[in-house]
Formats: C-alpha cells, structure tokens, sequence
C-alpha cells in the first residue's frame, strides 16, 4: 500500500508539473512580449486576472486554426488576451471587443498599439455584453472569447451560437474557478452555472467541445456544419 500511494503521489506531482510547463511553454518567445508585459503590468495594478500564458497561447492557435478574420471578445480586460487572438488572427482580421469598463480598454488601445497592430484591428465597444451582443452580426464571426460575467455564461453560450458562422469556434475561460467547478461543497451561484454551462456545451448536438486543462481552464467547442 505505501508504495501504491507514493506512486500515486508521484504521478500527481509529475502531473502537475506538466500543466505548469505547458502552461508556461514559449512565453518567453511570444511576438510583442514587451506589450504583453505591460499589459499584464497594468491588469496587476487594477487587480484583474489576466490569461495565461497556456491560454493565450492556445487562444492564438485556435484563431490560426480557424484563419479567423473576425473574432468577438467577451471582457477587454488590459487587453493581454486581445493581444493573443491579435498575433493569431489573420493579418486583416478585426477583433471586436466588449467590456464594462472604458478606462481598462483604453489601456488595451495602448497595448494593441504599442505591439504594432494598426487602430483599425480593433474595435471597442463599452457596455454590458448581453446589451452588445444582440447588435452584432448573426454567423459573422469565426471565434467567440467569453471571459465575462461568469454568472452570465449561458447567455454568451447562446448569443456565440448566433454570431458564429458554421465551423467556428467558442471558448469560455475561466471554467475551472480555481478547482472549485469539481468541488463538491456548496458553492456560489457562478461555480454553479459554469457547471450548467459546462454540461450544456457537453450534451450539445451541435457543438464539439474539449476541456483544456490550461490556466484556470479553457472550454473550447466548434459549431458543427448544418
């Protein structure tokens, strides 16, 4: 028995030390570092919780993946995620971004500038995203980025749906709640609709989803071809 619990704890810990690696693998040879940097900077100063680097790094793959040429952010933040969808969209691309605060997405202007993207890459828009959302374009978009309200997400589940065009992709961050989604004591009501959210993506005939075990947890679904 003692030597099953100590391989048992071994794997565990080499499993963690593998998402801590992956989570971190190329950060330090990201194009615009110097803008990621600052921006990060900034998210710390106003006490926000930026991306990780294993997300933005999976973030600009999958806008690569897609080609993507329109990507619709849910949360500006500072702007470091932008900044990753940026590097992955296509070179045409324009990324429509939504936040509560203006303050914070003129420190993304900033940051998107500084990393050398041109001012007509961006487009910000102020205000609560379920009020956003139904004024954008239905299948216009080849990505959806949620990093919003966490007790709203199943009405960005359902407004991505819309937006994105047949093949495009969704993706929720944050779905992890730092380990408390898998936690079986009583929780908040947003733990407890990430869980819904996480089911319906699940049971869903017409999204193909997949759990990334990167930063606080990356829920990714393509919408199927009709």
């Amino acid at each position: 028995m003692r030597g099953t619990r100590g391989q048992e704890r071994a794997i565990t810990g080499n499993r963690q030390t593998s998402w801590a690696f992956a989570d971190a693998y190329g950060a330090e040879h990201v194009e615009h570092s110097a803008a990621l940097r600052w921006a990060r900077d900034r998210a710390q100063e106003a006490g926000l919780r930026p991306v990780s680097d294993g997300t933005g790094a999976a973030l600009r793959l999958l806008a690569a993946a897609v080609d993507a040429k329109a990507v619709a952010e849910i949360g500006t933040g500072t702007g470091v995620s932008g900044l990753h969808l940026l590097h992955g969209m296509r070179p045409d691309g324009v990324l429509t971004t939504v936040d509560t605060e203006p303050e914070c997405q003129q420190i993304a202007r900033q940051a998107f500038r500084a990393a050398g993207f041109a001012s007509n890459r961006a487009r910000f828009i102020p205000g609560r995203a379920l009020d956003v959302l139904p004024r954008l374009a239905d299948g216009g978009y080849d990505l959806v980025f949620c990093d919003g309200d966490r007790t709203e997400c199943l009405e960005y589940l359902g407004e991505s749906l819309r937006l994105l065009r047949p093949g495009g992709l969704v993706c929720f961050e944050g779905v992890f709640a730092d380990g408390r989604t898998v936690d079986t004591s009583a929780q908040p009501a947003e733990v407890l609709r990430l869980r819904e959210l996480l089911r319906t993506v699940r049971d869903s005939t017409v999204l193909l989803p997949s759990l990334l075990p990167v930063g606080d947890g990356l829920l990714c679904a393509v919408k199927r071809e009709t």
